[in-house]
């Protein structure tokens, strides 16, 4: 599979929780100030919703190159010197998303033995961490590929 289908999905699945969310945000409200009938959960949903949508997007923007940078040193040093702190940045920043993957990872292994669910709606909380997990190692390598080609 490649790095383009990879985003693509990611983009698609990024659309789809952002018009959930939007959707859950929408109901509530009109239930709530029309109907007085707020949507059941829909805080939980919405909790739910964007810790999966920042994960999702976490691969996109190291694709894209879009993470905050501080860039005090870039204009004062050589443009060789430059291109090897973005590449030891990009390594660093590889190693710690594929420690927060192995957390979550191992974080979703104990929900799915303990069956942890969300408070109010009984949601599995498992898919979740292993979706982090998950994201958090595409967007180590989007990462690693975007500072390390030629």
């Amino acid at each position: 599979m490649t790095a383009k289908r990879i985003e693509n999905g990611l983009m698609g699945l990024a659309a789809f929780l952002l018009l959930a969310l939007m959707a859950v945000t929408g109901i509530d409200v009109i239930g709530r100030y029309l109907f007085n009938a707020p949507l059941s959960g829909a805080f939980e949903l919405t909790e739910l919703l964007l810790g999966a949508l920042v994960f999702v997007a976490l691969p996109l923007v190291s694709r894209a190159g879009a993470h905050v940078e501080v860039d005090l040193l870039v204009s004062v040093v050589p443009r060789a010197v430059s291109r090897v702190m973005g590449r030891m940045a990009a390594i660093v920043s590889a190693v710690v998303l594929a420690f927060f993957a192995w957390r979550l990872a191992v974080l979703g292994i104990t929900q799915v033995t303990d069956g942890a669910r969300s408070v109010s709606m009984g949601v599995p909380l498992a898919p979740f961490a292993f979706l982090g997990a998950l994201t958090c190692l595409v967007a180590a390598l989007f990462g690693l590929m975007r500072e390390m080609r030629p």
